[in-house]
């Protein structure tokens, strides 16, 4: 079993930034590839970005290529979601998921967390 917490998020105005954390507990979380993911009102749950186990290899919607950073900190079991340049229609809820090998399929990933509002608007 892997733990996620999502955390960093809240209301922000056009152009603005935040950052987002998951931090993950239970197994060796260096094991997992992580993404992220957001869900917003009446709509299905998109991917954004995800990153490898290393760190060394980022995959990233088109939405959000240019704007939004994943990372990770294995040594603080962390996973973390730089988005700049935020737009409107980045309002969602975000949730950070771990699983084996890398993928932009949600119904693919085994561990979720609870989510963080992101909300964009002036």
């Amino acid at each position: 079993q892997v733990h996620l917490v999502e955390s960093g998020g809240g209301l922000v105005q056009p152009g603005g930034s935040l950052r987002l954390s998951c931090a993950a507990s239970g197994r060796t979380f260096s094991n997992y590839n992580m993404g992220w993911f957001r869900q917003a009102p009446g709509k299905e749950r998109e991917f954004v970005a995800a990153i490898s186990w290393s760190g060394g290899s980022t995959d990233y919607a088109d939405p959000v290529k240019g704007r939004f950073t994943i990372s990770r900190d294995n040594a603080k079991n962390t996973v973390y979601l730089q988005m700049n340049s935020l737009k409107p229609e980045d309002t969602a809820a975000y949730y950070c998921a771990a699983r084996f090998s890398r993928s932009r399929k949600a119904s693919e990933y085994a561990y979720w967390g609870q989510g963080t509002q992101v909300t964009v608007s002036s």
